[in-house]
This record gives structure tokens, sequence and C-alpha cells, in this order.
């Protein structure tokens, strides 16, 4: 049999929440006919607009933009789907005569394009039952210490009370008695899905990367308010009312989602007839983001190969357009 058809060029724009991606991606798509395959796994889901910071219809009309409003919040939407769906935009995108632009900032699903994922084990409700009778009596942030000592890759980019992901590490080490970052990090020399080989290492990545923290977290707070501004409270409110959703859900796990869902119900609890208590929400959806635009960063930095760009430059936009001209260059 034939090796199957390796994949073509395409270009990959990385960075943590609030560091400039959708400014930046839009003037790349100025100088190049391009279309954006989004790399974020909040965007997938419809109904969520405002806290993932979904493109405004303004932008979305300027250029193509794929694997967005893909998913309703009930159902997941797995790394594995993400390679399979972004193969094949890659290859459709080519065949058009465009420059196929990845653009977000869920670092998992660039390392599974760049890296493959080897077959993980399923689900084990059994295990995953113990697993929650555990959290219960000890609390997440010691099953997070323990995760610690068996797979201290994942956990350092996991906070302590993210229960969804320090479980599923846990299971996979209990099933399997390797780490999950065995698995992510797994390389191949190719895989196939849909049909394409993947070398390693086929797509071009820009990393925007900020130096100052103090930057990026001003950044973060203002954008958090700004969600709030324009409706934050009652997008959750509504996706609550629907009566189908439960805070379990990954989407529903979404930064800013999970903190408006458990202020909701907690004053749904109380009794209050007051008004949410509008600062305490404030302050943890600024901290969750924060540790949110960590884990991105150390993502980031375990990509030897990312084209880095200063995002609290004045100058980043020019510069990520000068080191698009070069990758452009050298790709021929």
């Amino acid at each position: 049999m034939d090796a199957p058809e390796a994949l073509p060029f395409y270009l990959c724009l990385a960075g943590p929440t609030a560091s400039g991606k959708t400014a930046a991606a839009l003037a790349i798509a100025q100088e190049n006919p391009c279309e954006i395959i989004s790399v974020d796994s909040a965007l997938v889901y419809r109904g969520m607009d405002i806290g993932t910071a979904k493109p405004s219809a303004a932008e979305l009309s300027r250029v193509p933009h794929h694997l967005i409003d893909i998913r309703d919040p009930l159902h997941a939407y797995s790394a594995a789907e993400f390679v399979r769906d972004a193969q094949r935009l890659i290859v459709e995108i080519t065949a058009r005569g465009k420059l196929p632009l990845l653009v977000g900032g869920t670092m998992l699903y660039f390392k599974a394009l760049f890296d493959g994922l080897d077959d993980m084990p399923a689900a084990n409700p059994a295990i995953r039952l113990a697993l929650e009778q555990e959290a219960a009596e000890k609390g997440w942030p010691a099953l997070h210490a323990e995760l610690a000592t068996l797979d201290p890759t994942t956990a350092a980019r996991l906070a302590p009370a993210d229960s969804q992901r320090i479980q599923r590490a846990l299971e996979v080490y209990r099933i399997s008695g390797l780490p999950l970052s065995h698995f992510h990090s797994a390389r191949f020399a190719t895989q196939t899905i849909a049909g394409c080989a993947h070398p390693t290492g086929a797509g071009a990545l820009i990393s925007l990367e900020p130096e100052q923290r103090t930057w990026l977290h001003e950044r973060i707070a203002q954008r958090f308010d700004a969600m709030v501004e324009h409706g934050l409270v009652d997008e959750v409110r509504r996706l609550h009312a629907r009566g189908d959703l439960h805070p379990d859900l990954p989407s529903m796990r979404c930064v800013g989602y999970r903190q408006v869902w458990e202020a909701l119900e907690a004053h749904a609890v109380s009794g209050s007839t007051a008004p949410l208590p509008m600062e305490k929400l404030r302050e943890l959806g600024i901290i969750a983001t924060r540790q949110l635009a960590k884990r991105q960063i150390t993502w980031l930095r375990s990509m030897p190969q990312r084209h880095i760009v200063v995002a609290d430059r004045s100058d980043a936009l020019q510069a990520v357009l000068a080191q698009v001209r070069k990758l452009m260059a050298v790709s021929g």
C-alpha cells in the first residue's frame, strides 16, 4: 500500500488567553488569503458566546472560520476529534488555494496535532466512582497532590481544584500504570487520521508570550469586566435554565462559566433575593483566568519548535507579520 500523502503546510498562532491572538490572526489574514481553524475547546459550543470571547459577526465575516459553534454544550469534543477535523480542513483549505491558519489557546489540541495521541484507556466507571468517593473524603487538592507524585508533568498544568482533569489523569494511571503525560508526549513518525499522514512538526507555530505578567493580568481583568458588562451572567443563567446541563460537563467547566454557574447555584440554595455578589464573582473569575493563562504558558514552553513573539511589546503585530513572512518563504 502506498504511504498516505503528508499534510500540506499550515500555520499556527497560539498564546495564553487575552494575549492578542484574534487581532494578530486578522492582521495575518489581511496579508495572506487564509481560512482560520479555531483551536479552542470552548468556541466549539453553541450558545456560549460572551464568556468564550467568540469572534464577532464582523470578525467572522472578514475571514472564514472553522470549528466554531459545532457542538451543543451537552456534548463533549475531544482532542482526537479536533485532530481529525483539523487535518481534514488543512487539506481542504489548501486545495482552495488558501493558507490554513490555526488559532487558539487549547494547547492540548496543538500538542495532539503536532505529536499525536496514543490510545489512552477508555473511561472506567468503577475507578471513577472510587476517585469521586476519595475526593469526597479528602478533597480534590489531596488527589492533586497524589497526582503530583505519580505524574508531576500533568499535575503542574492542573489547578488543585480541577476535579475533572485530576480524576481523568488518576484514572488513566490506575488503569494503565502509566502517567497521562506519557500518552500526551508520545511521538510518532507519522499518524494517519482521515487519510492523511501527519509528520511530527509539520505545522509552523508562532507563540504570543508576554514578558510582563502584570500586562497579561490587566488584560485578563479588562476582558472579564467586559464579558460581565456584555451579559455573561445572563448567558450562563440561560444555559442553567435549560435543565439538561450540569457543572461536570466540559462546556460548563470552562473558565468564567464555572464560576458564574456556581454563584447562581449558591444564590439559589441560599434563597436570597439580593443581587449576585458581583465583586466576589469578579475576583474568582479573574483568578481562574489567570490560572488558565499560567497553564497555557506552561504548555507552550514544552513546545521547543515555537517561534516566540513578545505579546506586550508595542510592535507585537508587526513582529507576528514579519515571522509569518519568514515562515512562508521557508515553506516555499
